[in-house]
C-alpha cells in the first residue's frame, strides 16, 4: 500500500506538482534524519545531510525507475550525503534523538534489561547504539528499527550481503556486552 501511494505523489510531483513532494518528506523524514545522524553523530549536521537528501532526491525524482521502494533510493541518497559531508567535515560525537518503541526492544533484551521499565530500556539502547561505530549502528538502526532486508540495507549503504551479516552479528555481540556493562 505505502508503495503504491508514494508512487501516486511521485508522479504528481513528476507532472509538476511540487507541493506533493511535502507527503514523501513527512512520510520519510525521520529515517532519513536517523541514517544521518548514525553516520554525522551530530544533530545539526544530520538535519542538514537529510535536508540536502530530499533536496537532492527532488532533484534527480526524475531518475527514479520504481526499481526498489522509494525509501529505499531516498535513503541511499540520504546515506551518501551524510558520508560525503562526514569525510568534509569529520564531526564530534552527540547523544541519539530517535524513538525506541517498545516493539523494538525486544531484539536487545538481557536479563538486567527486562527488569527496568520501557523508558529506562529505550535510554540504555539509545546509549549503548550511540556508542556503536556509525556503519554499525546505521545497519542496526536500519534492520531492526526501520525494519530493513538485508539487501534493502545493502542498496543503501552499498555494503555487500556478507558484509552486513558481519557488522549486525558484531553489533549485536557489542549491544549486549554493553548493555550488561550500563546495567
Amino acid at each position: 500500500m505505502k508503495q503504491t501511494e508514494d508512487q501516486v505523489y511521485i508522479d504528481k510531483i513528476k507532472q509538476g506538482d511540487s507541493a506533493s513532494y511535502a507527503f514523501l518528506v513527512d512520510r520519510y523524514k525521520h529515517m532519513a534524519y536517523t541514517i544521518a545522524l548514525r553516520i554525522m553523530r551530530n544533530a545539526e549536521d544530520a538535519e542538514d545531510a537529510a535536508q540536502e537528501g530530499f533536496v537532492k532526491a527532488y532533484q534527480q525524482l526524475h531518475r527514479f525507475e520504481g526499481k526498489s521502494k522509494f525509501s529505499t533510493w531516498l535513503y541511499t541518497i540520504v546515506y551518501r550525503v551524510a558520508i560525503t559531508k562526514l569525510e568534509q567535515q569529520r564531526v564530534a560525537t552527540v547523544p541519539i534523538h530517535e524513538e525506541i518503541t517498545e516493539t523494538h526492544l525486544h531484539h536487545y533484551q538481557t536479563p538486567q534489561l527486562e527488569q527496568l521499565q520501557v523508558s529506562e530500556q529505550q535510554n540504555y539502547i539509545k546509549a549503548a547504539i550511540g556508542r556503536l561505530p556509525a556503519t554499525e549502528g546505521l545497519v542496526i538502526t536500519l534492520y531492526y528499527l526501520d525494519e530493513k532486508s538485508i539487501r534493502e540495507i545493502e542498496a543503501i549503504t552499498g555494503l555487500s550481503e556478507s558484509n552486513i551479516k558481519v557488522k549486525l552479528f558484531r553489533a549485536r555481540r557489542v549491544l549486549e556486552e554493553q548493555l550488561r556493562f550500563l546495567l
